[in-house]
């Protein structure tokens, strides 16, 4: 069974930075695609940022664009979303997911219906 658990989420002020974790068990290989989601109250999940199955590849949302970034670490089967210059609009519960097959290069990929397995999710708070 793959499973994905989040660390790293907490409260922090505007301005600030955290460092995202999510790490991969119930898998042998490190090739699959990779993303982050976040949900706010009383909103559906929005799209943070991917990063391809080679590493090779990333995409952002505009939103964070600039100031986050994802990153792999394929010894520890562990993808890591850094967040900078963190503003209160950033709160939410956030999520990584991942694909079903090794290799997937995903057709849009910040299709929340590309992944197959989430974990689930770490709160962030920002206070302004």
């Amino acid at each position: 069974q793959v499973q994905l658990v989040e660390s790293g989420g907490g409260l922090v002020q505007a301005g600030g930075s955290l460092r995202l974790s999510c790490a991969v068990s119930g898998r042998r290989f490190t090739m699959y695609a990779m993303g982050w989601f976040r949900q706010a109250p009383g909103k559906g999940r929005e799209f943070v940022a991917h990063i391809s199955w080679s590493g090779s590849s990333t995409v952002y949302g505009d939103s964070v664009k600039g100031r986050f970034t994802i990153a792999r670490d394929n010894a520890k089967n562990t993808v890591y979303l850094q967040m900078n210059s963190l503003k209160p609009e950033d709160t939410a519960l956030y999520f990584c997911a991942t694909t079903r097959y090794l290799q997937t290069v995903l057709r849009r990929a910040s299709d929340l219906d590309e992944y197959d397995y989430w974990g689930q999710g770490t709160q962030v708070t920002v206070s302004s």
